[in-house]
């Protein structure tokens, strides 16, 4: 295929992942993709990360391991792309419902948007269960202002490595690119983190993220400013450019950052600060310190309608460039 039956494929994933998401009836019958590439890096990880090693094996190990899942994904995706080009435009209809599983708008919107309606109907208990699904901080430690900023913070980071990341290695490398960049975010999420166990097993992993995930994060603040734009003025435009050039940096992740603080800007909250992950403190600067400190269950709502206008302006840039190469 050629790069405008890319973009006009991504085009296709982005308008179908928007209407259907994830359907829960198809996921319980057949495995998820990325569980098949959980299953791979779990195989890897019980076969050369044994706890016996010294550091600098199991180091070895990661960067080898990583190596090969990604080569393994490139070979499937290239194999899947190959097979389905004999089909014409059968072909790319299912190249397209095959990216789209691999995009997180409308299921990332309707779990954030779980958290707010669990606040307006069940309180501050309900709140806690339902942002306990799509964070990993201690939800008993969090009041109704920590639970809104939690859902907002995992709304802006997601959109960049669960939209417009895979998107952007998709327009770019096809089906082999989505495929790489998929199970590389995987590994980071499986083992990626500074824990004991991983610390050196999934180091490759982790640098090799943050160097994917560098070009989407800053494209996602431009993306969240247009659909600040849309949806609250120009103001909201210039508010959400001008923290996230000024605060985007604060954040421990070197990507993460951007996108929260382009959020926090179009909203005009705080975000991050210090946060209890497993019962430990990890203290971080406030983004936009000089919002408002208390995020509340509209504000969830105001950004899950940035999130969309921002989602909107991902898939018209697609289309621009698929109307641009044809």
């Amino acid at each position: 295929m050629t790069a405008d039956e890319h973009l006009l494929i991504l085009v296709l994933a982005l308008l179908l992942d928007r209407i259907v998401g994830d359907p829960d009836w198809l996921w319980q019958r057949v495995p998820h993709p990325v569980v098949l590439f959980g299953k791979a890096i779990s195989s890897f990880d019980s076969r050369f990360n044994a706890k016996h090693l010294p550091g600098v094996l199991r180091r070895r190990n990661g960067m080898m391991s990583i190596i090969a899942l990604l080569m393994g994904a490139v070979i499937v995706g290239w194999a899947i792309h190959g097979l389905l080009a004999f089909f014409g435009w059968l072909g790319i209809l299912v190249e397209a419902a095959l990216v789209a599983v691999f995009l997180a708008q409308k299921s990332l919107a309707d779990h954030v948007g779980e958290v707010s309606r669990a606040l307006r109907s069940n309180g501050l208990e309900g709140g806690r269960l339902a942002v306990s699904r799509i964070v990993g901080r201690d939800p008993e430690t969090l009041d109704e202002p920590g639970i809104c900023r939690a859902a907002i913070e995992s709304l802006a980071e997601n959109f960049s490595d669960g939209v417009v990341a895979p998107a952007l290695w998709y327009g770019i490398f096809g089906l082999p690119g989505l495929f790489f960049y998929k199970m590389l975010n995987t590994a980071d999420s499986m083992i990626g983190h500074k824990s004991e166990t991983y610390v050196d097993f999934g180091r490759a992993a982790a640098r090799l993220d943050d160097i994917a995930n560098w070009p989407a994060a800053r494209l996602s603040i431009l993306l969240i400013a247009v659909g600040a734009l849309v949806k609250r003025g120009i103001s909201a435009l210039g508010n959400a450019i001008r923290v996230a050039v000024r605060d985007g940096g604060l954040h421990r992740s070197p990507n993460s950052g951007r996108p929260e603080a382009a959020m926090a800007g179009a909203l005009d909250i705080q975000l991050a600060g210090p946060r209890i992950y497993g019962g430990e403190v990890v203290r971080e600067p406030m983004i936009n310190g000089a919002g408002r400190d208390t995020a509340t269950v509209s504000d969830i709502e105001a950004g899950i309608s940035i999130f969309y206008s921002a989602c909107s302006m991902l898939t018209l840039l697609a289309f621009l460039g698929f109307l641009l190469l044809l």
